[in-house]
């Protein structure tokens, strides 16, 4: 394979992923408390060779829609109840051996140095399979459970987020390769010549170091990022080596692609050594006729109220205060702003009503939904990876661990018989699964943009 595509699956510490509808779905386990139900989803992701599993988080229950938890936590919505993901992946790390375990993780309510070091132990427990998922987090609630008034401004959390990873690569680079000894002969631990301070003294951050994890098996975690506003954007190019993103049509993903791309290369960065992966939501069936029965059963349990507390969640706005059968107000929202960009462009096009809109955020927060045969999902990814969308995918569940099962079981086997995807593992790090070279801990300078 002249160029390889990449696969990996989603999902929360928690009942649903981008599905709401996930938890209700009769074939969905609902086990998520057990370490039991991230198991089977992580083995059969390895049985099917995907890079990585992806986990998202959220800090807070949902509370913006209308300033109530009553609702969200009847419902079930996204955020409801999850658990820490950080500690689902070290179990995770000791019950599987290839498949790359990337989590979330908030530059805007964690220390650096705390951070940095729960990376570099991941990446040690797992071998080299960790990746951090770099959020700015997104609403006033988060603020709250952290002890803070108020919700910091949009460019002043990547403001934060950028000096943020600047301390956490020097971090990870505190300690070289080779300072652990471990002589019990001459009774030398480490060489103290090879292990530095930090001594940080930044604008929003102090650390002396250095971390107290030695030198990890990728030098630092595989860097994924979502960012989907222009600032996500640069800050995603200077930064990512993975993108999480999300865009039902096929001319947006190749548009996201094509800028993103570009912002990387204006920084002086290979682009092909930032991988972006748009998601979606398979229904696979023996024939398309099952397959859209699938997708209607799971859509049908969707709720429209459900989708738009999750919206007010994502941009930190509060859409009970408008008329549900009126198009999405033009707003100003604090939190993403790229999702919130991407609810209004479908309910111009498609005439869509708020309600419509929360319906389709309920059965999967805007991911496209691939529908049909092995063969005919096989196409859609084809397609797109060679139409330049995507340099992979993220597969998202509509139950689980069903979704995972049928991909694993119907559609690798169509993309391996085509050529596309690998047949078995050729590397043990996720840096390797992705074709990534060693890891730099010389950040990419950043551009700052003139004031107008």
């Amino acid at each position: 394979m002249s160029r390889e595509l990449h696969l990996a699956g989603f999902l929360i510490a928690s009942h649903v992923t981008h599905s709401h509808a996930a938890w209700r779905h009769p074939a969905s386990e609902t086990d998520y408390l057990s370490p039991d139900y991230y198991t089977r989803v992580a083995r059969t992701l390895e049985r099917g060779t995907f890079d990585f599993l992806f986990f998202a988080d959220l800090l807070a229950t949902p509370v913006r829609y209308g300033d109530d938890i009553a609702v969200p936590l009847r419902s079930g919505t996204q955020a409801s109840a999850t658990i820490d993901p950080s500690l689902v992946a070290a179990t995770l790390a000791s019950v599987t051996e290839r498949i790359g375990l990337a989590i979330t993780k908030s530059t805007t309510y964690f220390h650096p140095y705390e951070v940095a070091r729960i990376f570099a132990t991941l990446d040690h427990l797992s071998r080299g399979r960790a990746g951090w998922n770099v959020v700015t987090s997104l609403n006033q609630a988060e603020a709250q459970n952290f002890g803070q008034l108020d919700h910091l401004p949009h460019d002043q959390r990547y403001d934060r987020a950028h000096e943020f990873l600047e301390l956490a690569y020097d971090l990870w680079g505190s300690w070289d390769r080779d300072a652990l000894v471990q002589d019990k002969g001459t009774g030398v631990f480490a060489d103290p010549s090879k292990v530095r301070t930090v001594d940080h003294d930044g604008r929003f951050y102090r650390s002396r170091g250095p971390l107290t994890v030695p030198h990890s098996p990728q030098s630092r975690p595989v860097i994924f990022q979502a960012g989907s506003s222009s600032t996500g954007r640069d800050f995603a190019a200077r930064w990512a080596d993975a993108i999480f993103e999300i865009d039902p049509t096929p001319e947006g993903r190749r548009a996201y692609y094509d800028d993103v791309k570009s912002r990387a290369s204006n920084l002086g960065r290979n682009p092909d050594h930032l991988k972006i992966f748009p998601s979606f939501v398979p229904f696979v069936g023996e024939t398309e006729s099952i397959a859209r029965e699938k997708q209607a059963f799971h859509n049908e349990l969707a709720d429209p109220i459900s989708g738009l507390i999750t919206l007010s969640v994502h941009t930190d706005h509060d859409f009970s205060q408008y008329d549900l059968d009126a198009p999405v107000t033009d707003v100003t929202v604090p939190g993403s702003q790229g999702l919130f960009d991407l609810a209004r462009r479908l309910s111009d096009r498609d005439s869509l009503t708020l309600r419509d809109v929360g319906k389709l955020y309920a059965q999967g927060v805007l991911l496209p939904q691939f529908v049909g045969t092995a063969s005919d999902i096989a196409d859609l990814i084809e397609e797109g990876f060679h139409g330049g969308e995507a340099d992979g995918y993220i597969l998202s569940a509509a139950q689980a661990p069903g979704t995972f099962d049928d991909f694993v079981d119907q559609v690798v086997p169509e993309l391996r018989r085509r050529g596309l995807f690998r047949t078995e593992y050729t590397g043990t790090t996720l840096r390797e699964h992705l074709g990534l070279p060693a890891a730099s801990l010389t950040p990419t300078p950043r551009v700052v943009a003139a004031p107008a």
